[in-house]
C-alpha cells in the first residue's frame, strides 16, 4: 500500500466535519502564505486582504451543505483580491475547492452552468485588470480555463462514485435475487419431496391394507387366496422400500450408488395389481402408450392413477373401477372411472389437489368430478410431443 493509499484510508476514517476543518486549515495556510508575499510593485497585504481570506475560509466550512453559495462567496473573494491589486498563483485555491465541491456533490447540469458562469466571470475580471499586470497577452483565455479544471475533476470523481454505488446496488440486488431463488427452490423441493413420500407411502400402504384384509377374510376358507394376498403384500412392501430408497438416494446424491428408475407407465399393471383382489374389481386398458413417453409425463400418469385408485379403495365404496391410458395426436390421456360415490364429499385431504399439481407440472390439465349416472371420474391429458396441442 502506497503512502497516498494509507492517507486516503485514514481520511475516510475521519468524520466529514473533521475533514472539512482540515481542508480549511490547509487552504488557509497555503493561501495565507501567497497573500502575505505579494509581488513587489503591487499592493501588499493589509486588513482587507486578510478579511477576504477569513470570509473565504469561513465559507469553506459550509461547502458540503451549500456548495453553490460557497462557490459564489469564495469566487467573490478571489475576484476582490484581483481587483484590489493582489497578484498570486494560489489566491484562487479557496474557489478551486468550492468549485470541486459543486461538481462532486451535484449533477452534470449544475456543473455545466457553474462552469459557464465561473469562466465568464474569471475572463471578465482578467480583462478588467489585464492592463495593469505583467505580460497580459492571452491572460483572459487562461483565466477562463482554470475554473473548468476543478469542475472536471469533481465530475470525474462523482461519476466514479455513482458507478461504484450502482455496482454495489446491482451486487446487492443479485444477492437478494439469488437468495430468493434459493428459497423458492427449497420450498419447491420440500413440496416435491412431501408429495413423493405421500405417494410412495400412503398409497402403497393402502394397497397393502386391502391385500391384508383379503388374506384375513380368506385365511380359513380359501388359504390359497390368502397366500396370494400375503405374497402381494410382501411384493408391495418391497416395492415401497425400493421407491423410498430411490427417493433417499436422490436426496443424498451419493456418487456411485445405483438409483431405482422413476415409476412410469410400464409399472401401471403392477400398480393396479396391488389394489386388485379386494372389494373393488379393477381393469386396465392401454393404447399406444408404451414407447417414447417422457419420464415426467410417465411419472405424472403413475401418481395420478395411484392417487385415484387410493381414493376409490378408501373412500368411494365402489365395486368396479377402470383405468385407461391412450396416446393420440401427441396427447397422453389417462382416465380412472369408478361406480362409487364422489370422493369430493368424503375426503378432506390433498389427494385431488396433488393430482392437479402433478398434471400442471407436466404441462397438462386434469378434470375430476362425479358422473351423471353415478360414480366418479378422473381424466388427465398430458402433452408428450408429436405436435400435441390443446384445442
Amino acid at each position: 500500500m502506497t503512502t497516498f493509499d494509507r492517507l486516503s484510508v485514514r481520511l475516510r476514517a475521519l468524520s466529514p466535519g473533521t475533514v472539512d476543518l482540515l481542508v480549511v486549515a490547509v487552504v488557509g495556510w497555503v493561501t495565507g502564505l501567497d497573500a502575505a508575499a505579494n509581488e513587489p510593485g503591487y499592493r501588499q497585504a493589509d486588513w482587507f486582504t486578510w478579511l477576504l481570506l477569513v470570509v473565504s475560509l469561513l465559507a469553506l466550512v459550509w461547502r458540503r451543505r451549500w456548495p453553490v453559495a460557497v462557490a459564489v462567496v469564495t469566487g467573490a473573494g478571489c475576484a476582490g483580491w484581483a481587483l484590489y491589486g493582489h497578484i498570486g498563483e494560489l489566491l484562487n485555491l479557496p474557489v478551486l475547492v468550492a468549485l470541486y465541491t459543486v461538481a462532486v456533490r451535484g449533477d452534470r447540469r449544475r456543473t455545466l452552468w457553474t462552469g459557464l458562469v465561473a469562466s465568464l466571470t474569471s475572463g471578465g475580471v482578467a480583462l478588467w485588470v489585464g492592463s495593469e499586470v505583467v505580460n497580459p497577452q492571452g491572460l483572459p483565455v487562461l483565466e477562463m480555463l482554470w475554473p473548468v479544471v476543478p469542475l472536471l475533476l469533481g465530475e470525474v470523481v462523482r461519476m466514479r462514485r455513482e458507478l461504484l454505488d450502482e455496482y454495489a446496488a446491482r451486487a446487492a440486488r443479485a444477492e437478494e435475487e439469488r437468495e430468493r431463488e434459493a428459497a423458492r427452490r427449497v420450498r419447491e423441493e420440500r413440496v416435491r419431496i412431501a408429495r413423493e413420500l405421500h405417494d410412495v407411502v400412503a398409497h402403497t400402504v393402502t394397497a397393502m391394507t386391502v391385500q391384508a384384509g383379503v388374506a384375513l377374510d380368506a385365511f380359513d376358507a380359501q388359504p390359497e387366496t390368502a397366500r396370494a394376498a400375503v405374497r402381494q403384500v410382501r411384493h408391495s412392501g418391497k416395492a415401497v422400500l425400493r421407491e423410498l430408497r430411490a427417493t433417499v438416494g436422490v436426496l443424498r446424491d451419493a456418487e456411485g450408488e445405483p438409483v431405482e428408475p422413476v415409476p412410469g407407465i410400464g409399472q401401471l399393471a403392477d400398480l393396479v395389481g396391488r389394489f386388485a383382489d379386494g372389494d373393488v374389481e379393477i381393469s386396465l386398458r392401454q393404447e399406444g402408450a408404451d414407447d417414447g413417453v417422457p419420464s415426467v409425463a410417465g411419472l405424472a400418469v403413475y401418481r395420478i392413477v395411484q392417487e385415484a385408485l387410493t381414493n376409490v379403495v378408501k373412500h368411494s365404496g365402489a365395486r368396479h373401477a377402470s383405468v385407461s391410458v391412450a396416446r393420440r395426436d401427441g396427447v397422453l390421456a389417462v382416465e380412472v372411472v369408478d361406480d362409487g360415490r364422489p370422493v369430493e364429499m368424503t375426503t378432506g385431504g390433498f389427494g385431488l389437489i396433488g393430482m392437479r399439481e402433478r398434471a400442471v407440472a407436466a404441462g397438462g390439465r386434469i378434470d375430476c368430478g362425479p358422473l351423471s349416472g353415478g360414480g366418479f371420474r378422473v381424466r388427465a391429458e398430458l402433452p408428450v410431443g408429436d405436435g400435441g396441442v390443446w384445442r
